[in-house]
């Protein structure tokens, strides 16, 4: 039994959950800032589903580290970020920074698709 005030370690699920939010921030990131870089209309619809996705996956791995009671709720709402960012990255399929955000989306839903419906 823990000691008061001490948390149990982060099982293994949790802790590929955060990896997995947390590349997913940095493809995200990187992807916005080529975005920025290339301008244009369509590029603002791509951008808005990157932001969308770098601030939840953050926040999502924030919240399974601090075992937040809300983490498996945020872990459903970030898969559908991610999933809605991959499509938007697809939208460039001859962009290879887009392709690896997509796939990096695509890890990531899968990973918090599992902790939410998992008991942390």
């Amino acid at each position: 039994m823990p000691q008061p005030g001490t948390m149990t370690p982060m099982s293994k699920e949790m802790q590929d959950c955060v990896q997995a939010c947390m590349s997913c921030y940095t493809a995200c990131e990187e992807a916005m800032s080529s975005c920025m870089h290339m301008g244009g209309q369509p590029q603002m619809q791509i951008m808005r589903a990157l932001m969308d996705c770098s601030e939840m996956t953050r926040m999502c791995a924030d919240m399974i580290m601090r075992r937040s009671p809300l983490a498996a709720e945020m872990c459903a709402m970030c898969a559908k970020a991610c999933d809605m960012c991959a499509e938007a990255c697809m939208s460039m399929p001859d962009d290879k920074m887009m392709m690896r955000c997509a796939e990096a989306c695509r890890r990531c839903a899968e990973m918090c698709r599992t902790m939410a419906g998992a008991r942390m």
